[in-house]
């Protein structure tokens, strides 16, 4: 089914209409991820009232043609139409070179970023920092005492940060009984079964217990250490997380159009996962990592918390972590892939196949929305790596 084939109609055909407890179902899926702000409660995300401006030199790469890993020749154009595309933006030394929008998308449509999120907070976290409002290595209890007999209640604001809290908590996105399922019922994404009370994130998060494994040893990649992420910031700030990031980020880097954040039941927004934005904002956000945190001359973020992400990865505990045979030889710091150490990339990845990836030897920055039918589907985000890579070599100077 096409997205604008899904909620057509007064009243549209059952298997054309979108709930609350099919929105991340294909095929509702290709309606829900751009329409989050009809489904769930949100808060704004406000922009700037002086959007950076986006130099434009079309360049067709659409035909650009490389090897997939399974070894068959495929086309940009093929990878978009085969992995549900929703839209690819590239940009080269600050000039958009190739905008595309699949069915139903447009330059000012809002796309879910899913875990992209993730790395928007922890720049967050820099600019926080810079600003005396935030000690990246305080104890996470210093902000929010609530926490104390939970497993956050003795670690640190950087364990936290760079996925290093020894949790006991699998990320299976496919258990309608784990722990993601309880969580997403907490954040208000999913409908519980009869019987099982949603209750919401703050509360959920006291839960959590430790493996009694030592903080800052292993990468162990868990959402919910990013929801005590965007708790420690509205204590340390003193209101909301969409206003804080609107406040310190969306604004001062110069975003053209509204983003929108998912709430809980209470009101707290889903930090690791429930940011909406254009693609062409979330390309801005890019470049502006992609320069030190500059925007037109302006420091939005610290450069040194920029270069702190690109040196400090720690490679033993990627390498000792759940997501090393995905990205071998990979790091992790402050909610930013570097996944080819050798090219000093960076990359904020989500699931049903969200990308912001910024190669620093080319100077591009390239975002990639999509909605796969499957949360996780590795062979996709490798053949998308090889999609990247041939663009980047495609650009580079010769």
């Amino acid at each position: 089914m096409r997205p604008t084939d899904v909620m057509r109609g007064s009243p549209p055909a059952p298997e054309a209409q979108v709930t609350r407890a099919n929105w991340r179902s294909f095929p509702a899926i290709r309606w829900g991820f751009t329409h989050t702000r009809e489904v769930l409660p949100t808060a704004e995300v406000r922009r700037s009232a002086h959007p950076t401006p986006i130099p434009s030199a079309p360049h067709e790469l659409q035909k650009l043609g490389f090897t997939a890993p399974d070894g068959k020749p495929t086309t940009i154009e093929a990878t978009l139409r085969e992995t549900f595309g929703d839209a690819l933006l590239v940009m080269q030394r600050g000039t958009l070179i190739h905008e595309w929008y699949g069915d139903g998308m447009s330059a000012i449509t809002p796309h879910l970023i899913c875990s992209i999120s993730k790395s928007v907070a922890g720049t967050l976290g820099g600019v926080l920092a810079a600003r005396g409002l935030l000690d990246p290595e305080a104890r996470v209890v210093r902000y929010v005492p609530e926490l104390e007999s939970s497993v956050y209640g003795s670690c640190t604001v950087r364990n936290v940060l760079d996925m290093a809290v020894a949790i006991k908590f699998e990320e299976d996105y496919e258990d309608p009984a784990g722990d993601v399922a309880r969580y997403r019922f907490s954040s208000g994404w999913d409908v519980p079964p009869p019987g099982v009370e949603p209750g919401h994130q703050r509360a959920y998060l006291t839960t959590l217990r430790g493996t009694g494994k030592p903080h800052g040893k292993v990468f162990h990649y868990v959402s919910t250490n990013t929801e005590v992420l965007g708790w420690v910031y509205e204590r340390a700030c003193g209101m909301p997380y969409p206003r804080i990031l609107s406040d310190y980020l969306w604004q001062p880097l110069g975003a053209e159009e509204d983003g929108s954040m998912t709430l809980d039941g209470h009101g707290m927004g889903r930090i690791a996962g429930g940011l909406s934005v254009t693609a062409r904002d979330l390309l801005r956000f890019g470049e502006m990592i992609r320069n030190r945190g500059v925007v037109e001359g302006r420091q939005v973020v610290p450069g040194w918390w920029i270069d702190d992400i690109h040196e400090n990865g720690d490679p033993k505990a990627w390498a000792d972590g759940d997501l090393a045979d995905i990205f071998p030889g990979a790091r992790y710091r402050s909610k930013w892939y570097t996944i080819d150490p050798s090219r000093n990339d960076l990359a904020g990845i989500g699931i049903h196949g969200q990308w912001l990836y910024i190669d620093a030897a080319t100077d591009t920055v390239i975002v990639k929305l999509a909605t796969q039918p499957k949360a996780m589907d590795i062979p996709l985000d490798h053949r998308w790596l090889a999609a990247f890579r041939a663009i980047t070599a495609h650009l580079a100077p010769r």
